[in-house]
């Protein structure tokens, strides 16, 4: 399911999050923040490395350096 903000939503309407096996090459897209990270990546990998929790944080983190 879909909203009106393109975003995926689960099946009570929430968003859904960004999964830890989600490849770098499809999020850097949206996050210019993520583009010298390899393609094959993982979104857990690239937050294990940086001790964050979720996408959010890991682009907070990357946006403060």
């Amino acid at each position: 399911m879909e909203g009106l903000d393109g975003r995926h939503r689960d099946k009570d309407g929430r968003i859904e999050k960004k999964h830890g096996n989600t490849k770098i090459k499809n999020l850097k897209g949206q996050y210019p923040e993520l583009k010298n990270f390899q393609n094959e990546d993982t979104l857990g990998q690239v937050r294990d490395r940086y001790g964050a929790d979720s996408l959010d944080e890991l682009i907070r983190i990357l946006r403060s350096k």
